[in-house]
């Protein structure tokens, strides 16, 4: 007999905050992200963000941070921005160690459902590393178009560039066909 774990999307919690920070560091910079294949160690150094960064989203009311769970452990988060018409994803991570599962494809795909119906938006914004293409194309097959913009990495006191001119590719997906979950 398979064991088949069921894999659950909520909201995330203030309670979940030190969890969420872990995740997101592990997954994005140092040698842990090494497990997956979405790794930024070789671009960049340091946090992808710290307890006040994720304050700030919590206390956002256009902001919500959304996790994939299985049996209570958060193994993926994302988080939605919404911005007049549209919603900017961004901190999306899932624990290295899992990633090529689909997880990552069923929570985006929550998040995008999420966005349509409660916030009546049609158009998603991602950016990307430009220097990613495996990524870009991973959000490609997700629908996701570049748009041809370019904007600059920010800056932090949180990480270090390793790499010069480091840019962000801006891909969008148009919402409107998503059918409710």
């Amino acid at each position: 007999m398979c064991y088949n774990p069921v894999m659950i999307f909520r909201h995330a919690t203030i309670n979940d905050i030190s969890v969420l920070i872990s995740l997101l560091n592990r997954s994005y910079r140092g040698e842990s992200s090494r497990a997956g294949w979405t790794s930024e160690a070789d671009l960049l150094s340091g946090k992808r963000i710290d307890e006040a960064g994720m304050l700030q989203l919590f206390n956002d009311p256009d902001s919500r941070i959304l996790i994939a769970q299985i049996n209570d452990v958060i193994i993926a988060t994302i988080h939605a921005h919404r911005e007049n018409d549209t919603v900017h994803f961004g901190l999306f991570a899932v624990e290295p160690t899992l990633q090529g599962n689909e997880i990552g494809k069923a929570l985006l795909s929550y998040a995008e459902s999420e966005a349509h119906h409660t916030w009546g938006i049609n158009t998603a914004i991602m950016e990307v590393i430009a220097y990613r293409a495996e990524l870009i194309h991973y959000y490609e097959r997700r629908g996701y178009q570049r748009t041809g913009k370019m904007i600059p990495f920010p800056e932090s006191d949180l990480w270090n560039k390793k790499v010069d001119s480091l840019e962000l590719a801006v891909m969008s997906k148009n919402l409107k066909s998503i059918d409710s979950w």
